[in-house]
């Protein structure tokens, strides 16, 4: 698949934010510090909340509006940046990519991995770029990880340890399978472009201690076994005061020739065993920084639009990582190891028997096989784990 890249005439990409809650208040001061785009209007189904950004954005004069389709055609924007609820990403993206417009929303990609088939679908019928925001792989020290891995000889097992214990009040506390559905999916998503290895099964527990003051799951153990044999193991607990982790994890790679440890916050340190079983830490090229957070995420899908390069968190590659989280929840609530070509399946029967539009519809049907059909896309020609400049002696 190709996508059209949108030729702004060397200046500000025009974009329409659609959600203004808490995360879209986030991404408002991301797209008022980035010299790359230009907020033009905003929509809510609040159209308090609405004014209330563009208060927050700090230009009164914005547009605002409940109706998305209506904002579109006055201001003909060049974008869309998808802030809403999960609920809601299939809608907004489908009638945002119809109308001729690209696409940067939050993550999940969507509700479910039905829906996100679906919208993998759409792009391709309409040719426009959609692309979920995985804010966490734009940080550079996991892409020296990446580097550091790549020095590991045969990659046979990663971990990942996520111990925190936040309050956030309001509808997190009341989510069913909250930490693999609201925060899993980042490290799921991380272990795959840190390996270039999609899933191939699962087994899973959730559960949550006594003390816990969510209401549904708030911790988890899941092994997951990823292309080429590797297994991944990742233990979590979103009630875990004390000794917390980083939000980003504590990560353990091991190969035949070493192990990388990753902290989450600090640069990640590797050692290389030599033959007399003697670690050794090699000298690894600096890397050219990939940006922080949403803020890479925005710089990311304006680069793509402008050069046709296909971008981290493109649908089609990002839709396995959902993926794997809905795996892993599936494999708790059944007490039995999860297939994800299984999943993957039953996931398209559903997204064809769901689909509204014709189209969309006959595409989703010519998919003979839907790991296939999602590797189809490239991976993105600019590769951020090649260095920019080789210094001697320097470190990542």
């Amino acid at each position: 698949m190709t996508f059209r890249t949108v030729d702004s005439r060397g200046g500000a990409l025009r974009v329409v934010q659609v959600g203004a809650g808490g995360m879209g208040r986030a991404w408002l001061r991301a797209l008022a510090d980035s010299a790359d785009v230009e907020l033009v209007g905003i929509v809510d189904l609040d159209l308090d909340a609405a004014r209330a950004g563009v208060e927050h954005h700090g230009d009164a004069s914005l547009p605002v509006s409940t109706d998305l389709g209506a904002l579109i055609a006055d201001l003909a924007p060049d974008a869309v940046v998808d802030v809403t609820v999960p609920v809601a990403h299939h809608p907004v993206t489908t009638q945002s990519l119809f109308a001729g417009l690209p696409v940067l929303g939050e993550k999940p990609v969507a509700l479910d991995v039905a829906e996100g088939l679906s919208l993998a679908a759409a792009a391709e019928v309409t040719g426009e770029l959609f692309m979920v925001s995985q804010s966490r792989r734009y940080d550079d020290h996991l892409v020296a990880l990446k580097q550091q891995v790549a020095e590991l000889g045969e990659v046979g097992v990663v971990t990942t340890e996520f111990f925190k214990a936040p309050h956030f009040g309001g509808f997190r506390e009341q989510m069913d399978d909250v930490l693999l559905l609201d925060m899993a999916v980042h490290p799921f998503d991380s272990v795959r472009w840190l390996l270039d290895a999609d899933p191939l099964s699962v087994w899973c527990e959730s559960f949550s201690p006594s003390w816990s003051w969510y209401r549904g799951d708030a911790a988890a153990n899941a092994v997951f076994e990823l292309e080429g044999g590797v297994r991944y193991a990742y233990s979590g607990s979103w009630c875990s005061p004390g000794a917390e982790t980083s939000w980003n994890g504590s990560w353990r790679v091991g190969g035949s020739a070493g192990t990388a440890l990753w902290d989450g916050d600090d640069a990640p340190v590797l050692a290389l065993a030599d033959e007399t079983g003697a670690s050794s830490s090699p000298r690894l090229s600096r890397l050219a920084t990939v940006g922080d957070g949403i803020e890479g995420s925005l710089a990311a899908f304006v680069g793509a639009l402008r050069t046709g390069a296909v971008p981290h968190g493109e649908v089609h590659e990002n839709v396995m990582s959902l993926a794997m989280v809905e795996a892993a929840i599936e494999s708790t609530r059944s007490g039995q190891r999860v297939v994800i070509d299984d999943l993957l399946e039953r996931a398209l029967a559903t997204a064809i028997e769901r689909e509204a539009r014709d189209d969309v519809r006959a595409r989703l049907e010519s998919w003979t096989s839907v790991r296939a059909a999602l590797q189809a896309v490239p991976t993105s020609a600019a590769d951020p784990t090649t260095p920019a400049a080789t210094t001697a002696g320097a470190t990542s």
